[in-house]
């Protein structure tokens, strides 16, 4: 897909109440490791968990954006503006 000559070469969205700058085609999974977060949630045994297959299979990735729970976030691209929350980090 050709670029969008309307979207900016990178733009912000927000992690965890923080701006982080990100570039065009970064998926969300991204953004939380530019964010400096070595994990976006916790297992149920209280294990940090982060993207691990990047394919949406293995569902590791899973964080709060805008509002919606449990999304898959190396399945997501980032919008200016989107905001990102991680159970953990």
């Amino acid at each position: 897909m050709p670029p969008n000559p309307r979207m900016p070469d990178s733009f912000e969205v927000t992690v965890n109440g923080r701006a982080v700058r990100v570039p065009r085609g970064a998926s969300a999974a991204a953004a939380l490791i530019l964010a400096g977060l070595d994990s976006c949630r916790v297992s149920v045994r209280g294990e940090p968990r982060a993207a691990f297959c990047g394919m949406g299979i293995c569902f590791e990735c899973r964080a709060m954006v805008d509002g919606i729970a449990q999304v898959k976030t190396c399945q997501l691209q980032c919008r200016p503006g989107m905001v990102i929350r991680a159970d953990a980090g």
